[in-house]
């Protein structure tokens, strides 16, 4: 060992061995930062700043319409309303005059129209209406007409709603095969089976009967119930009933309970369709109908006389029986919206 220490280099490497190993190691220079350097983090960056999105142009302001399109857009409207109220006149019009002719006693009737009470409104009279309804066949008509609609119109709501929920959410071997036999008989016309069924109403006895103009308006009813009730019942959500059934409900009380509540708006559009078919009809009833008890449109028809047009029977009757058929589309107007809607929007 010699007197004088060697000076350790202090950019060599000091040796050491791996305690793993044993081999010897040897570090790399110490390389130390000076005190008063700047931090990495605080350097500026040599990178470019990102550049700004350009800001979006304003809106240009919406062109304001000139006088002269103002004034055609409210003119449009205006024509179009007016030409709307003079179609619904006209539309009108034969209404009005049947209305009118029934409060015109039949001498003036016969001296001119009924416009004339437009200019001499003391002409207006109700005998024509009291003469009518002294007259026993017709008030017995009126009570023939709602014994054969309703019965028929029930027939035809209660029927087709429950083949409708069958043929929409039941299944059973042929459901497809029997409902397109079902929409096939929408294209049979009533005039092809007068003869069949009326040889057949007479074998079993309901021919001229109450009951077989029931019937009868009920089979050629039914198929465009169930078509118009399938479809609608059809646009149920499915998980709406299945949750009713994990609740324990049966068939007949889902039908009762949720189906039913749901299809109010085409039942009711249905009943109001049905109602008015029947109470219209004269073909039927003049084949199947008991002369001694026709409906209001036969019994009408048997008061015409053999030389004149007897306007003052023929005119409060019709309209009497027209007035029926109104009162019942207005007291279930927004049933029949509503059904309208519901089905237009599925």
């Amino acid at each position: 060992m010699s007197g004088t220490d060697a000076t350790p280099d202090p950019t060599a490497g000091s040796a050491g061995a791996d305690p793993h190993t044993g081999r010897p190691t040897v570090a790399g220079p110490a390389t130390a930062e000076p005190a008063d350097a700047e931090p990495a983090y605080a350097r500026p960056s040599h990178a470019r700043p990102a550049r700004s999105a350009p800001a979006p142009a304003p809106a240009p302001a919406p062109a304001r319409p000139s006088y002269a399109t103002l004034v055609s857009a409210k003119f449009a409207a205006g024509a179009l309303r007016v030409f709307l109220v003079v179609a619904a006149l006209f539309w009108l019009l034969p209404t009005l005059g049947l209305l009118l002719s029934s409060l015109v006693s039949p001498t003036d009737l016969n001296s001119g129209g009924w416009w004339q009470v437009l200019t001499a409104p003391s002409r207006l009279t109700a005998d024509n209406y009291e003469r009518l309804l002294a007259n026993d066949t017709i008030t017995g008509s009126l009570l023939n007409t709602f014994a054969i609609a309703v019965p028929a119109t029930l027939l035809v709501v209660v029927l087709g709603a429950f083949a409708g929920y069958a043929f929409a959410w039941l299944e059973f071997p042929g459901r497809d095969w029997l409902f397109l036999l079902v929409v096939g008989l929408l294209v049979v016309p009533v005039q092809v089976a007068l003869i069949p069924v009326s040889e057949l109403f007479g074998a079993i006895g309901l021919f001229e009967t109450t009951a077989g103009v029931v019937l009868f308006h009920t089979a050629f009813g039914l198929p465009f119930a169930v078509f118009l009730l399938r479809n609608f019942f059809a646009e149920i959500p499915r998980e709406l009933l299945e949750a009713a059934r994990l609740d324990g409900a049966g068939e007949l009380r889902l039908f009762a309970r949720v189906v039913l509540p749901l299809g109010a708006p085409a039942i009711a559009s249905l009943g109001i369709f049905e109602f008015l078919w029947v109470w219209n009809d004269m073909l039927v009833a003049l084949v199947f109908a008991d002369s001694a008890s026709p409906p209001v449109t036969v019994a009408l028809q048997q008061q015409v006389r053999q030389f004149g047009n007897n306007i003052d029977v023929l005119a409060p009757g019709a309209f009497l029986s027209m007035a029926v058929p109104l009162v019942v589309f207005f007291a279930f107007q927004r049933q029949f919206v509503s059904g309208v809607m519901a089905g237009a929007i599925k």
